[in-house]
């Protein structure tokens, strides 16, 4: 496992190769914000921006989401996977945000996680992107690149991936890591191919070790 000291110098490392890491999912608001986050699951953010950019024209509240039929709405996102259950959830979410939250979309884990469609994950991107509050959400880039670096174990879950970098990473950097952590696995770590023999954090990663 590595020092408090060495995960800041890997973060520090991550920045210089991508200093302008930020959420790449289109939105307005926070509201779009999580129906793009919510449709990101098993799905890449390059595709949800391109249904986003037509989707967001003609729904911005939640209420244009349950003027529609829910196969309209299915027909809307249909080249998303999973684009049944989607839509599904979006149409119970806003009305849930409609008969519980007027409208607006909740601040809190608590809160949000109550949201159908809405996980841990999710909701922590929320927290983090829309209100700036300190999370840090694990998709797979997350967890692949804490893994091969070593920063956690091979075998933690999702959870206890999470829980570790929050143990390691000073609260004040928990968003911009999560950042940095999803640039390096999307662009330069990635699952196959990963771009190791250009990589200035060899010495430290796992899984270069293993190849050789």
């Amino acid at each position: 496992m590595k020092s408090k000291k060495k995960v800041l110098e890997i973060l520090d490392k991550m920045e210089d190769m991508f200093p302008n890491a930020e959420c790449e999912l289109y939105h307005r608001n926070e509201f779009d914000l999580l129906i793009a986050v919510l449709l990101s699951a098993q799905c890449t953010d390059k595709l949800v921006n391109k249904v986003t950019a037509e989707l967001f024209q003609k729904y911005s509240t939640p209420s244009d989401y349950l003027k529609v039929p829910l196969s309209e709405l299915e027909r809307d996102i249909k080249s998303i996977g999973l684009y049944r259950n989607k839509a599904k959830n979006i149409q119970s979410l806003c009305e849930m945000l409609i008969n519980s939250y007027n409208n607006s979309v909740p601040e809190s884990r608590e809160e949000l996680i109550k949201l159908p469609g809405v996980g841990r994950k999710t909701a922590n991107v929320v927290m983090s992107v829309a209100f700036n509050t300190p999370a840090i959400a694990v998709d797979t880039h997350v967890e692949r690149v804490s893994k091969r670096l070593g920063i956690t174990k091979e075998q933690d879950s999702v959870l206890q991936v999470e829980e570790q970098l929050m143990k390691q990473i000073p609260v004040e950097k928990w968003n911009l890591s999560h950042h940095l952590f999803i640039f390096f696995g999307r662009y330069h770590c990635k699952a196959k191919n990963p771009q190791c023999n250009d990589c200035n954090l060899s010495l430290d990663c796992k899984f270069i070790k293993k190849k050789k």
